[in-house]
C-alpha cells in the first residue's frame, strides 16, 4: 500500500493546490502541494526498503509482483487492467523521482515566492511526477502510455508556464510537437506488439517471447524479424522523450520554463523516461540485435554530438541541458550493449548530480537579478559560498572525477563498451571517452565564468547578489550528499556481484553483457575516460583562468566550425527547411484553396445561384392568364413527350 500512497500523493496535491487556490489561498496551496510530496517522498522510500528487506524470494532474485486497482477496458478479449508492477526496477524509479520531485517542490517554495501564479506552477509540478510515478508502476504498455503521454503534456504547460513570453510558447509547442514525432512510433509500436501477442500485459508478453523469435512482418514487399520492428518503434518513442540525436531539438529550448522545471524535466522524469522503458522492455530488446546495435549507436553519437554544442553555448541552464543530452547518450550506449543496469545506475547517480546543477544554477540566476549569461558573471565565490561548493560538487561528478557519483557509473559504462570487443562496442568507448574530455570543459568552463575571475555583471546586478534562502539551499545540500555518494553507496547492488540477485527479472541482461560490465577494461582503456576528464578540466583552466584572452583568438582562428557548433549544427534551420515552413505552405494553400474558395466558397456560389435563379423566376410572375395557360401547356407537352421517349 505504500506504493500506492506514493503514486497517488501527487495527485492529490495536485488537485487540492490546482482546483483549491481559489479557496485556500495561495500559502495554503503551495503547503499542500508540498505536503503530499513529502508523503509520496517518504512511502516511495519506505515503500524501496521494505521491498528490499523483505529479500529475495528465490536465487533469481526479487519477486515481481502486481496490485489491482481497477478495471479499465474491456472490449472482447481485450481487458488491460489498471494496476501496479511492482519489481526492483519500479521500486527504485519510484522511489528516485518522488524524492527528487520532493526535494524540487520545496526549493520551489522559495524561487518561486514572487510569482504571481505560484498555486498553478505546483499543481503542474505535482500533476507531472503523478504521471511520470504511473509510468514507471505501469503494468501493461496501456498503462505506462498514459503516463508518457500525461508526462508530454504537462510538460507543455509547464515549458510554457510564463505563457505571456513568446518564446516560452513556442518553446512549449515544439517540445510537444517532437515528443508526438516520438510517441507515434510508440503508438505504433503498442499495436505491433498487440498484433504479435495478442496482449499488451509485460507478463504475457516477456512469457511468450520466446515463441515469437521467428515472427515475421511484411511491408512493401520486404519481409522484416517482428521483434526487430518492435524494439525499433519502441525506441523510436525513447528517442523523442530522452532527446536522442534527430528527436533532440526540443531540450535546450525547454530551458524557457523555471529554473524547477529544467531540474524535475532533466534529472527525474521526462527525459528518464525513455531510458526506462528500454530497461523495463528489455527482454524484448534483447531478442532484437539489430535494434540494440542502432541504439548503441544512437546513444554514443548523441553524447559526442551534444557536447561539442555544449562546449560554446553562454547560457547557464542551455549548458547544462546539453550535458543532459550528452549524459543520457550515455546511457543509451549501455542499454544498447544490454549493460541495463549500468544504464539504470547512471540514471540514478544522474538525477542527484542534475537536479543539483539545475537547481544551483537557479541559485546563481536567482543571485544575478535573472541574469543567464555566464559572459556576465564572475566573482562569486564570495557573495554565493553554499552555492558555490555544492555547484562545484556537482560539476564534479558530471565531469567524471573520482569519488563523486558520475565517476562511477560512467566508467562503467566505458569498460561495459570496451570488454565487449566489438566494432560497435570500441566505437562506444570512443565517443564516450571524447565526450568525458569535452564535459569536464565545459562544466569547468561554467563554473570558472561564473564563480572566479573578476565580476563582468553591471553594477546595479552586483550591489544585489546574495545568497538564496534556506529553503533553497537545504534541497542543494541534500542533493550534494547525492552526488557525492550515490555512485559509492549504489555501486555493489546496482553493477556488482549482487546485481543479478538485485534486479531479478525486472531487468533481463544477457550474460554476455553482465560478464562485460563486472570486469575493468584493461591497460590505457581504463584510464584514458578519466585522462580525458582531466585533461578537459586543465584546459578549461588555462583558458579562461591563465590564458584568457585564448579562447577568443581559437573561436576567430575557426570561425566557420565555431558558428557551426554555436548554431547546434544547424538541425533547427535544417527541419525548418524541411519540414515546418512546407507544412506551413500547404497549410495556406489548404486555407485558401479548401477553405476560402471551396468550404466557403461553394456554399456562396449556390447562394448567389439560388438568388439568381429565384429573381428569374419572379419574371414569369406577370398575372397574365394567357401566359399562365402557355406554360402549362408546354409543361404537359414536354412531360408527354418524356413518357412517349422512355416507352
Amino acid at each position: 500500500m505504500l506504493s500506492l500512497l506514493a503514486v497517488l500523493a501527487p495527485l492529490a496535491g495536485a488537485a487540492i493546490s490546482g482546483l483549491g487556490r481559489p479557496f485556500l489561498g495561495k500559502s495554503l496551496a503551495i503547503a499542500a502541494s508540498i505536503a503530499f510530496m513529502l508523503v509520496s517522498a517518504a512511502a516511495g522510500i519506505g515503500a524501496l526498503v521494505l521491498f528490499i528487506h523483505a529479500g529475495p524470494s528465490s536465487p533469481s532474485g526479487f519477486a515481481t509482483t502486481t496490485l489491482p486497482i481497477a478495471t479499465w477496458i474491456s472490449v472482447g478479449q481485450f481487458t488491460p487492467g489498471w494496476s501496479l508492477r511492482l519489481d526492483m526496477l519500479s521500486m527504485v524509479m519510484v522511489a528516485m523521482v518522488s524524492f527528487v520531485s520532493m526535494l524540487i517542490h520545496l526549493y520551489s517554495a522559495g524561487y518561486m515566492a514572487h510569482d504571481k501564479s505560484v498555486p498553478r506552477f505546483f499543481a503542474y509540478l505535482s500533476l507531472f511526477t503523478f504521471a511520470m510515478l504511473m509510468l514507471v508502476t505501469a503494468a501493461n504498455l496501456l498503462q505506462l502510455f498514459f503516463g508518457w503521454e500525461g508526462v508530454g503534456l504537462v510538460s507543455y504547460l509547464l515549458i510554457g508556464y510564463w505563457y505571456e513570453r513568446p518564446a516560452a510558447n513556442a518553446a512549449a509547442i515544439k517540445a510537444f510537437i517532437v515528443n508526438r514525432v516520438g510517441d507515434l512510433g510508440f503508438a505504433i509500436g503498442i499495436a505491433m506488439v498487440y498484433l504479435v501477442f495478442h496482449s499488451v500485459d509485460f507478463s504475457i508478453i516477456f512469457a511468450a517471447i520466446p515463441a515469437h523469435l521467428a515472427d515475421r512482418y511484411s511491408l512493401f514487399g520486404t519481409s522484416f524479424p517482428a521483434l526487430e520492428v518492435i524494439a525499433f518503434l519502441l525506441f523510436i518513442g525513447a528517442m523523442g522523450k530522452s532527446a536522442q540525436l534527430f528527436l533532440h531539438t526540443w531540450l535546450a529550448d525547454a530551458m524557457e520554463g523555471p529554473t524547477p522545471v529544467s531540474a524535475l524535466i532533466h534529472a527525474a522524469t521526462m527525459v528518464a523516461a525513455g531510458v526506462f522503458l528500454v530497461a523495463r522492455m528489455s527482454p524484448l530488446i534483447n531478442a532484437a540485435p539489430v535494434a540494440m546495435d542502432a541504439i548503441t549507436i544512437i546513444g554514443a553519437s548523441t553524447a559526442l554530438f551534444a557536447d561539442t554544442i555544449g562546449c560554446v553555448q553562454n547560457d547557464i541552464k542551455r549548458i547544462i541541458a546539453y550535458s543532459t543530452c550528452s549524459q543520457l547518450g550515455y546511457m543509451f550506449l549501455a542499454a544498447g550493449l544490454g549493460a541495463y543496469p549500468v544504464a539504470m545506475f547512471h540514471l540514478i547517480n544522474h538525477a542527484f548530480f542534475k537536479a543539483l546543477l539545475f537547481l544551483a544554477a537557479g541559485s546563481v540566476i536567482h543571485a544575478m537579478s535573472d541574469e543567464q549569461d555566464i559572459r556576465l558573471m564572475g566573482g562569486l565565490a564570495r557573495k554565493l559560498p553554499v552555492t558555490w561548493v555544492v555547484m562545484l560538487i556537482g560539476a564534479l561528478a558530471l565531469a567524471g572525477i573520482p569519488p563523486f557519483a558520475g565517476y562511477y557509473s560512467k566508467d562503467a559504462i566505458l569498460a561495459t563498451a570496451f570488454n565487449t570487443g566489438t566494432a560497435i562496442g570500441f566505437y562506444g568507448w570512443a565517443c564516450g571517452t571524447l565526450t568525458a574530455g569535452l564535459t569536464a570543459f565545459y562544466i569547468a568552463r561554467l563554473f570558472l565564468l561564473t564563480f572566479h575571475g573578476a565580476s563582468r555583471a553591471p553594477k546595479h546586478v552586483q550591489d544585489h547578489v546574495h545568497e538564496s534562502p534556506a529553503v533553497m539551499l537545504a534541497p542543494l545540500i541534500i542533493l550534494a550528499i547525492g552526488a557525492a555518494s550515490s555512485g559509492i553507496l549504489l555501486r555493489a547492488d546496482f553493477i556488482g556481484a549482487p546485481s543479478t540477485a538485485f534486479w531479478g527479472a525486472s531487468i533481463a541482461t544477457p550474460a554476455s553483457a553482465m560478464a562485460a560490465m563486472q570486469h575493468h577494461a584493461p591497460g590505457l582503456a581504463a584510464s584514458a575516460p578519466l585522462l580525458a576528464s582531466l585533461g578537459g578540466l586543465l584546459l578549461a583552466f588555462i583558458f579562461y583562468v591563465l590564458a584568457p584572452a585564448a579562447p577568443m583568438r581559437l573561436a576567430q582562428a575557426l570561425a566557420p566550425l565555431y558558428r557551426f557548433l554555436l548554431n547546434k549544427w544547424y538541425f533547427d534551420e535544417l527541419y525548418d527547411a524541411l519540414f515546418v515552413k512546407p507544412s506551413l505552405r500547404l497549410a495556406k494553400f489548404a486555407w485558401h484553396f479548401a477553405d476560402e474558395q471551396v468550404i466557403d466558397g461553394i456554399p456562396s456560389s449556390l447562394a448567389a445561384l439560388t438568388a439568381d435563379a429565384s429573381s428569374q423566376t419572379v419574371r414569369l410572375q406577370t398575372g397574365s392568364i394567357a401566359l399562365y395557360a402557355f406554360i402549362m401547356l408546354a409543361g404537359l407537352l414536354g412531360f408527354l413527350s418524356l413518357f412517349l421517349w422512355v416507352r
